[in-house]
């Protein structure tokens, strides 16, 4: 392993890179401030052993350049007896640890090991491999970039924004994020604000007090107290009520929390994370969402990729996902023929990676392997595949496999003479059911809000209770 070594005394720098050397390790020294940043430029190493007291400059100007350009690369700080109130500034600057002169040869080797213990794993190797990185699969330029990008922003404290379409892995990216970082040891909550009916939604984010309203029959703390010294993930952020909005915004600026029927705001240490299928400076323009919070928010943007934009991942997901679900429902599956990868890798996914790890589910509960073949694809995605894959899909056997032809006209007319209220309420409860009872689920699929839906099965509820009543 290589290290930069920044000492300004020639004797010390020939003791410290004597014992570094004998131990193992790569050493470059430098004397000054200008030729420690040349030799970490031309280096990029990610272990520095760093002088505060150079003749040409502040070591901690170094240091604010490494944990800016490189957050993942650990720090030991060289200080004299007598300068600790300068060590515990370069801490508090972003240093792994620091040592205070003299210190003898173990403490020296001792510092650096636990430094090198403590480095992640470098993002080239990562992002080069099909098992992905924290949580997410894909060896592509695109998703290369999107470890790279939560790699340097993972030991930072700023408000995070994710931006992309359903199912392109945005929580998946939160919780990456929240990995990687120092407050790891510490809660992620996840908490989806289309998910909550609105007259709970501060409750669920602030937390009540007892009796602080009807229902209200404990103490209850919220997200944000939960997440304390952790990660906060607001999915769907700009599904939030502009009422909410405002006092999110007062969170943010304080860093305190006041629970429904608190008489005092509560200090939290929180980390914001925030995402949207929505484009955000859009909701901005028409008045959904605020300009102010919008900003405050938008400190760190990340965009997710569709999976159609990196199709050279879709086979790595499929064959990933082939083997979880295969144990899961103790089938056995070797993989996917070369005609499935064909269809697989081009077809455009509007649903992203959800949609495909749906589809294979979906190939694993029906059949039993062990290669996957064309005649298993659901028929939505193998008439997808163009002329010749609706043609072959059209002759399967229907014992085998029966395929449904698409029939719309004939399917409309069943339903000739019903109310559209009763067809609405029909297929909206079918869907709920469909998802198991998952309300947030059955609304992307039916591309709703999901507070919509709530106020719908609100109405019909108020509608049932109304003539029960008469």
């Amino acid at each position: 392993m290589s290290l930069l070594l920044v000492e300004d005394t020639p004797s010390l720098q020939l003791l410290y890179r004597s014992v570094l050397t004998r131990a193992g390790y790569a050493v470059e020294c430098a004397g000054t401030l200008a030729a420690a940043r040349e030799g970490w430029a031309r280096g990029r190493q990610r272990l520095v052993l760093l002088d505060l007291q150079l003749p040409d400059g502040d070591g901690l100007e170094l240091l604010a350049t490494l944990a800016a350009e490189s957050p993942e690369t650990r720090v030991i700080v060289i200080t004299a007896n007598g300068s600790i109130n300068r060590a515990v500034q370069a801490m508090r600057a972003g240093a792994f640890d620091f040592l205070v002169k003299p210190f003898d040869e173990a403490r020296l080797l001792s510092a650096v090991a636990n430094a090198g213990a403590k480095l992640p794993a470098p993002v080239e190797e990562e992002a080069g491999s099909a098992e992905g990185f924290q949580g997410f699969i894909g060896r592509s330029a695109a998703m290369a970039d999107i470890y790279r990008m939560v790699r340097s922003i993972g030991r930072s404290t700023a408000t995070v924004f994710i931006t992309g379409e359903s199912g392109t892995g945005k929580e998946v990216c939160a919780r990456a994020i929240h990995a990687v970082s120092p407050r790891t040891v510490k809660p992620f909550v996840p908490l989806n604000c289309a998910a909550i009916p609105r007259d709970l939604l501060e409750s669920e984010v602030f937390g009540h007090l007892k009796g602080a309203f009807t229902g209200a029959l404990s103490d209850k703390p919220g997200a944000a107290a939960v997440a304390d010294g952790g990660t906060l993930f607001l999915d769907e952020i700009c599904e939030m009520d502009l009422s909410l909005q405002t006092k999110l915004l007062r969170f943010l600026q304080t860093s305190t929390i006041q629970p429904v029927g608190a008489a005092r705001p509560i200090p939290v240490d929180v980390r914001i994370v925030c995402a949207t299928n929505r484009d955000p400076a859009e909701e901005v323009r028409a008045g959904r969402f605020r300009e102010d919070l919008f900003y405050r928010l938008h400190v760190v943007p990340i965009h997710m990729p569709p999976l159609r934009t990196r199709a050279e991942d879709i086979i790595d997901i499929a064959e990933a996902s082939l083997g979880a679900f295969a144990a899961e429902e103790g089938k056995s599956f070797a993989g996917f023929d070369a005609e499935v990868r064909a269809i697989l890798t081009t077809r455009p996914w509007p649903g992203n990676v959800r949609q495909l790890l749906n589809v294979v589910r979906n190939i694993v509960v029906l059949n039993d392997g062990p290669v996957v073949t064309a005649a298993m694809l659901p028929a939505e995605i193998a008439l997808g595949a163009g002329a010749q894959g609706a043609e072959r899909v059209a002759a399967l056997p229907v014992p085998a496999r029966p395929v449904p032809k698409p029939t719309p006209h004939h399917a409309v007319s069943l339903l000739v003479g019903t109310p559209l209220a009763d067809v609405e309420r029909a297929l909206i409860e079918a869907t709920i059911e469909h998802c198991g009872g998952s309300i947030p689920r059955a609304a992307k699929m039916l591309e709703l809000s999901p507070s919509t839906i709530y106020r719908k099965i609100e109405s019909w509820t108020a509608a049932a209770e109304r003539r029960s009543g008469t």
